[in-house]
């Protein structure tokens, strides 16, 4: 179904954004282009079987003036994250920018190359090793840097070296404390709910173009190829740490719990450059995405950029990181990384202040503002993050989900509510007349809410349907941030074209390799149906053949309780197998050799029999 025009309300917005924010600033334009060496040509990276995996050249229409249906200030920030190619950042010290929703960095050392996140998929890791390689030459890759535990800054790392390389010593691998720890458990515990809620935020479903998908303000969206995951050969623990590689001194800052778990800086003195990782960005980053995450610390996010200004900001003559484009000279550098502390911090002070009023967390997103100072710097703008979400983040992390308004404590749930609120108004064709009437006055949000109760009633209901798609749409098509207007479109493709289930998947062997055992067993807890399980009462010896080690597992009460333990000689049964086989166990491979049962073989067939796997098309925008 194609998508609907612009309306009058939202173009009339977007045009008046024109002259309310700064654009004659086109610094930031400078810098995205400072220090071009080539792009890849054509800037489309495919797999093995020919598959496109990376697709840049699909946002050359981002040229030229917004038009109507994009926010101005988006279609800026898009055509800057959307530049591809091979840039210096200093001599010495190279990004490959646009073939990924990350940067990949290349560090030249006294024999070869330290490579910084090697983005999501091995084939976009792989094409930008090559482009760096073709224009600087066939250094040897020594040692890849992992800045932090997402996805996007180590996933490619097959790409530009091997678990050989690594184990043999000849590249080494560098990551901050906990790194595999948090690397691997972001997929086990809500992977599955992530992944779905992550094809929204990308807009992975959605057509490219503007009516369309235009970006999605960290990067312009994620790759689709092969995962990949090397384990560290050294861990980071301590700041002011400093090692030299390949000839290059660094000196670490550990940033944990700020932007990711497991997090740091570092500073190159020989090329007097700061890497930021992905603290210190060209927008407002989430404090909580709206994938899904536990929530993050803006007041610590924001006391160690102080550290860095303290600890760097005189010596630094440019500040990268792992999205966008640098930062250069002395003064820009402070100033730059001072703008992104006080945005975090005044969001976390202010918010605080407020709450301590009695103010809930909806009504403070409504209220704070950016001092003028913040809000004229292009870099505090909600691209990826935005005030709205930040600020009730926040709330939920100091306050939880309850206001204390004791009419919310004890709520129906979405389908109920809606039914008892639609009788209420006088039934679905008034609530549709109603969201119409909204719709009409532009007041897309309210329209959006009663078409929510009128879906959540009747998701069948022909007009409450195209009205509520016609919505969501108007509202992307007015939002600033990349990932409200992915949300938006992807909401009303779902309810014109159906469920697009999760597009992309991080389900990596060579990731799910890594699981603990402790992490492997939390996994087959949480697919326990308790329910199901109510009446079983199982024990079981589990020996990972591969690790020697035995775990003592119980299953009763619907809950699989776990203890590292010598076998029990009172189990009813004792499974002897390899991690990997008992992951494809799991995933539902019965058949295959690899496990030895003794004593009640039914003990791990009823234990099969209880377990459910996510669902990764689950509904979103339908009950």
């Amino acid at each position: 179904m194609p998508n609907k025009p612009v309306t009058p309300a939202i173009a009339a917005q977007n045009t008046a954004l024109l002259t309310a924010l700064p654009f004659q600033d086109t610094q930031d334009f400078q810098d995205a282009d400072r220090g071009f060496i080539a792009a890849l040509e054509p800037g489309i990276v495919r797999n093995a079987d020919g598959r496109v995996v990376w697709d840049n050249d699909s946002y050359a229409f981002l040229q030229g003036d917004a038009p109507a249906s994009v926010n101005p200030s988006l279609w800026r920030q898009s055509q800057l994250a959307a530049r591809q190619g091979l840039y210096e950042v200093v001599e010495g010290i190279y990004q490959v920018r646009g073939l990924d929703l990350s940067n990949i960095t290349f560090v030249e050392g006294d024999t070869g190359v330290i490579v910084i996140d090697p983005l999501i998929s091995t084939e976009t890791a792989a094409a930008a090793l090559g482009l760096y390689r073709a224009h600087r030459g066939e250094r040897e890759v020594r040692a890849v840097i992992y800045t932090h535990s997402h996805v996007d800054h180590f996933g490619g790392v097959f790409g530009v070296a091997s678990p050989e390389d690594a184990a043999s010593g000849k590249v080494e691998i560098i990551a901050p404390e906990g790194f595999v720890e948090h690397a691997v458990s972001e997929n086990v515990y809500a992977g599955t709910a992530m992944g779905r809620r992550a094809g929204y935020m990308y807009g992975a479903a959605l057509a490219r173009g503007p009516q369309g998908q235009v970006g999605a303000g960290l990067g312009q969206t994620t790759s689709s190829g092969q995962l990949g995951l090397i384990v560290p050969t050294r861990e980071v623990r301590t700041t002011g740490e400093t090692h030299t590689v390949d000839g290059v001194e660094i000196e670490f800052q550990m940033a944990p719990g700020t932007e990711a778990p497991a997090e740091m800086h570092f500073y190159f003195p020989k090329f007097r450059a700061l890497c930021m990782a992905e603290n210190a960005t060209h927008n407002l980053h989430n404090l909580l995405t709206l994938r899904g995450a536990l929530v993050r610390d803006p007041h610590v996010w924001s006391t160690y950029l102080t550290e860095a200004i303290d600890t760097f900001g005189d010596r630094t003559d440019v500040a990268f990181a792992s999205h966008h484009w640098p930062t250069w000279t002395g003064e820009r550098v402070v100033e730059f990384l001072g703008i992104q502390r006080d945005l975090y911090a005044y969001l976390h002070d202010q918010t605080l202040r407020l709450l301590n009023q009695g103010y809930q967390g909806a009504e403070i997103a409504e209220m704070i503002e950016l001092p003028p100072a913040l809000e004229k710097a292009w870099s505090t703008h909600g691209y990826y993050g935005s005030v709205s979400h930040n600020v009730k983040a926040i709330y939920q992390r100091y306050m939880g989900w309850f206001d204390a308004n004791p009419a919310r404590l004890w709520p129906h749930p979405p389908a109920e509510q809606a039914q008892r609120y639609v009788a209420a108004i006088g039934g679905i064709d008034r609530v549709v007349e109603l969201a119409q009437a909204a719709f009409d006055d532009g007041d897309f949000r309210w329209a959006a809410t009663l078409l929510d109760h009128a879906i959540f009633t009747d998701e069948h209901h022909s007009a409450a349907r195209e009205l509520y798609a016609d919505t969501l749409e108007q509202l992307g098509y007015g939002a600033e941030n990349g990932t409200w207007r992915n949300f938006y479109l992807s909401g009303a493709t779902e309810l014109r074209e159906g469920n697009f289930g999760t597009p992309t998947s991080t389900d990596a062997p060579a990731i799910l390799a890594q699981l603990t055992p402790e992490q492997l067993l939390d996994a087959i807890a949480i697919s326990v149906d308790g329910p199901k399980a109510w009446d079983l009462d199982l024990s079981i010896n589990l020996t990972f053949t591969d690790l020697d080690q035995n775990y003592r597992v119980t299953l009763r009460n619907g809950v699989l309780v776990y203890r590292k333990a010598d076998a029990d000689p009172d189990a009813a049964a004792s499974v002897s197998v390899a991690k990997m086989r008992l992951l494809a166990l799991m995933g539902g491979d019965h058949d295959s050799p690899g496990i030895e049962t003794t004593g009640d073989a039914s003990q791990l067939a009823k234990l099969l029999s209880v377990l459910e796997t996510g669902d990764p098309a689950f509904n979103i925008v339908t009950p």
